[in-house]
């Protein structure tokens, strides 16, 4: 049994994995809830009732695209809050939920925002976050349909740069004749074949050209307000820019850096920026997703003094952002009506009913996320894909050192976890992470200068290494 483990970690090393999900997934349209849930476990162990209600709330996503206009826009998301104690994956499934369905996503605390009038950030800029994320989406996604054409522009610049054209003769004795024409440019044809060929294989890549280069003439500068640059009616930085231009350089750089710098300075001129700002919007308004995190902090009734008073304020300004507002950003105005808000909280000290009863209708299902046992660190350790085990063998391996883990290796990991979780604070499956890494310290810090090229880690090593901190728990506090 143990080899079994051992095969397991050391077949992840290879990258072909990435190409065949790749292809196994079906697109986003086409996955149903059941789908979404084994996509979610790959990476995710356990919280079945949590997985399941995401799941339903994106396959309402797509019902809802399928739907006429008037209908469509009547059906409201129905927002998640995600209760359960820190570390048992209620960010990452979150996460991987959007990464799933190319959502626009972006997690939030709660903690960090203030009421209206309070120094700290905005509310609203959690929507115009989400907006930037959007558009850098949407700008990948068209800089990967034009790459070939931007390149093959940047590949003509490159060898006119090498080969400049030769201009026709000016003076009448040296007129060429049609005929010495024809040959003089299948010359240089030739000539630019041989020097597109040179290039390609990179034998060109070390020497100098000259390029030019744009260059802004203004300094880089920003001005402040209390509500950041977006909230201005006209944005001042773009409106400066475009006053003062942009003038152009002559710089000397490597054939390669040329190659590069051209590349992206024909994306940019591929791509309507306008366009990727209307379909970005779009998207951000109809699949944004946002994960508030931390929001049993902004819970709890008012004393009416102290350091918590803008709580309950906090709930009241994010209310109208879940429940369906217009938030005004440097791309338009953006409804916040479809998207899709997910709420979580370890509701430790404060109950989900000491939120305002407002925004406790805003989040109508409600999810419990159970505690992580020792079987569970178990899993955790060695199946999803992003397992911590494959992670540090595969680290290792760069060093030329072949890691492996013996089973029983890895339950007592996972029962020394499971113990300084029940002896200090619970803090899930983010205890692995302290306990691999006390366990692998020396292990690290030795793997370039080792003469031994493997290493299994058995109960006996685990032991070794974190028994001792783990009986002292004053120790145990501090290290673990």
């Amino acid at each position: 049994m143990p080899d079994k483990v051992e095969r397991d970690a050391v077949i992840y090393l290879p990258g072909d994995a990435q190409p065949e999900e790749a292809v196994a997934i079906p697109s986003f349209d086409e996955l149903t809830p059941r789908e979404i849930v084994v996509e979610l476990d790959k990476y995710i162990v356990g919280q079945a009732a949590a997985k399941k209600a995401v799941a339903i709330a994106l396959r309402n996503r797509v019902r809802r695209q399928k739907l006429p206009a008037e209908m469509a826009e009547e059906v409201m998301p129905k927002n998640i809050l995600m209760i359960g104690p820190t570390g048992v994956g209620k960010t990452e499934i979150a996460r991987r939920l959007a990464r799933l369905a190319g959502c626009p996503f972006v997690k939030v605390e709660a903690s960090k925002y203030t009421e209206v009038g309070y120094v700290g950030r905005d509310v609203e800029s959690m929507v115009r976050d989400l907006v930037e994320t959007s558009i850098d989406m949407v700008r990948e996604e068209k800089l990967d349909e034009v790459a070939e054409r931007a390149e093959q522009a940047a590949e003509e610049r490159v060898v006119d740069l090498l080969l400049p054209p030769s201009p026709p003769p000016q003076d009448q004795a040296n007129a060429t004749t049609p005929q010495m024409e024809s040959q003089r440019e299948e010359q240089m044809v030739r000539t630019r074949e041989k020097l597109r060929a040179q290039l390609r294989e990179g034998k060109l890549d070390a020497r100098m050209v000259e390029v030019d280069v744009r260059e802004r003439a203004m300094p880089s500068f920003e001005i402040m307000s209390n509500q950041g640059v977006e909230e201005m009616g006209t944005d001042i930085r773009e409106m400066l820019s475009g006053m003062f231009g942009q003038q152009k350089k002559k710089r000397k750089m490597t054939v390669s850096e040329a190659f590069d710098y051209l590349i992206q300075e024909e994306e940019s001129k591929l791509i309507d920026m306008d366009q990727v700002t209307r379909s970005a919007v779009e998207r951000a308004e109809q699949m944004g997703i946002i994960f508030i995190d931390e929001v049993d902090k902004i819970a709890g009734r008012e004393s009416g003094h102290g350091p918590d008073v803008s709580r309950e304020g906090v709930q009241r300004d994010i209310l109208p952002i879940i429940e369906g507002t217009t938030v005004n950003t440097r791309y338009g105005m953006i409804r916040t009506d479809h998207i899709l808000f997910i709420a979580a909280g370890a509701f430790h000290v404060s109950k989900p009913s000491d939120l305002i009863p407002e925004l406790q209708g805003r989040l109508p299902i409600r999810v419990e996320l159970t505690s992580l046992g020792e079987a569970d660190f178990i899993r955790i350790l060695t199946e999803p894909k992003n397992a911590l085990i494959k992670q540090y063998v595969a680290l290792m391996d760069t060093e030329g050192l072949k890691l492996t883990f013996s089973e029983d290796g890895i339950a007592t990991i996972a029962r020394f976890a499971t113990q300084v979780n029940e002896q200090t604070e619970n803090i899930g499956a983010r205890r692995l992470h302290t306990i691999m890494e006390k366990l692998l310290e020396e292990i690290s810090f030795e793997a370039p200068d080792m003469k031994r090229k493997a290493m299994k880690i058995d109960t006996a090593y685990v032991s070794k290494q974190l028994a001792e901190i783990v009986k002292n728990q004053d120790l145990s506090r501090y290290i673990l």
